[in-house]
């Protein structure tokens, strides 16, 4: 959930899911979830923060799989396993930019974590697949829940994401109310990008993990789009 993103119409969900989202990360951690915010190669900003600190400084533990060391957009990358998954249902290669009439020029304007996302003090931060597995390791956690942007991208690819938490047989929900999408409607199966979103989530349900929505932390209504016209989000 960065600051700003190089598709306008991409930052302006993000800023309109991010209260929401903060919301349920503070019930979040008033049931005792730990929280590690993961601002993709973004960590720097906080370096020196008792966040990143414990972070970098958890106790190291073996991986019971290896961690992933292709690189892609500066961090380790999960790519598409086609032993388990078959191509992903929205077709992202144009980079998924959905502003009409002009495309956005693809640039990095992130810094940071969104800042409407409040940091608590015994959070973390890291984007690193090593450093996570050591804050789980460190707290017997077994037990992770992913969200955020974009699920077609980071929530399934990054070191620290979906496909390798579920390789390193940790078990993982995706909070599919609480995610989105980067798909171009004019790119196939042609649907709106709401719909592309729920097809992603029907894939990640499919073939890697459940889901589940905000409400089971809150018990508040799911959190939607407001430019979403369907009368509900429904899981696939």
């Amino acid at each position: 959930m960065w600051d700003d993103h190089w598709c306008k119409s991409a930052a302006r969900r993000v800023g309109e899911m991010a209260g929401p989202l903060n919301e349920t990360v503070k019930a979040a951690r008033a049931r005792g979830i730990f929280v590690i915010h993961a601002p993709s190669t973004c960590t720097g900003f906080y370096d020196g923060t008792p966040q990143r600190k414990r972070a970098q400084n958890a106790k190291f533990a073996k991986t019971p799989a290896p961690l992933v060391t292709s690189e892609r957009w500066g961090t380790a990358w999960c790519w598409t396993d086609p032993k388990r998954e078959k191509v992903l249902p929205i077709d992202d290669s144009d980079m998924g930019c959905d502003c009409q009439p002009a495309k956005c020029e693809i640039r990095p304007p992130w810094k940071r974590q969104i800042s409407t996302i409040e940091i608590a003090d015994a959070d973390a931060i890291t984007d690193n697949g090593q450093e996570t597995w050591n804050l789980l390791a460190e707290r017997d956690i077994d037990n992770v829940i992913l969200c955020g942007v974009h699920l077609n991208m980071c929530v399934l690819g990054r070191p620290f994401a979906i496909r390798q938490m579920v390789k390193l047989g940790r078990n993982v929900v995706l909070m599919r109310d609480m995610t989105d999408t980067m798909y171009n409607p004019e790119r196939p199966p042609g649907v709106t990008h709401f719909e592309g979103t729920d097809l992603m989530i029907a894939h990640v349900e499919k073939y890697w993990c459940p889901s589940v929505t905000s409400t089971d932390i809150t018990g508040k209504p799911a959190f939607r789009f407001k430019d979403d016209p369907r009368v509900s989000m429904t899981s696939k």
